[in-house]
């Protein structure tokens, strides 16, 4: 699933990746440990086509992260450490307005955003601004909205 090789990136003399390797087999859960400055969100920004490397390759769902990058977004999404949702919109809203981005249209935007809280177990409070969630269904709520259009070819079960 992701397969990276020699990636280095500096910021002008401050050396944030030197020549790091990365295998992750498809289904693997994985996650990224260190101190602050160790490189984890450089690489997770190279990996996610949103920063290039100055050195090295890598590929995510054999999608080279470089070439490949318009197809890749498309399958991936990124979810940040904080939840990335607008607190003023409800949860619904959220949804669609991420629909927006992907171009779908107005029924497919609806449609998507119903299976999505439905998945996620928010259906409930669809409604509802997202100020009024607790924190893990902030979390449930950026993680689908993440997942954009690739959240039917997840399994949450």
């Amino acid at each position: 699933m992701i397969d990276a090789r020699g990636i280095s990136k500096a910021f002008g003399a401050n050396i944030a990746l030197d020549n790091v390797d990365l295998q992750v087999e498809a289904g693997t859960v994985m996650g990224l440990l260190g101190p602050n400055g160790a490189g984890k969100t450089t690489l997770v920004r190279i990996l996610t086509t949103l920063l290039e490397a100055d050195s090295g390759r890598a590929s995510v769902a054999g999608l080279d992260v470089k070439a490949d990058a318009v197809a890749l977004r498309s399958m991936i999404g990124l979810a940040g450490q904080y939840a990335a949702v607008d607190e003023i919109l409800t949860g619904r809203e959220n949804l669609e307005l991420v629909g927006r981005l992907y171009h779908l249209s107005r029924a497919d935007r609806a449609r998507r955003a119903a299976e999505t809280l439905d998945r996620l177990g928010l259906s409930d409070a669809a409604d509802r601004q997202v100020r009024t969630y607790s924190g893990g269904m902030r979390r449930r709520l950026d993680l689908g909205a993440s997942l954009g259009s690739s959240l039917d070819r997840v399994d949450l079960g």
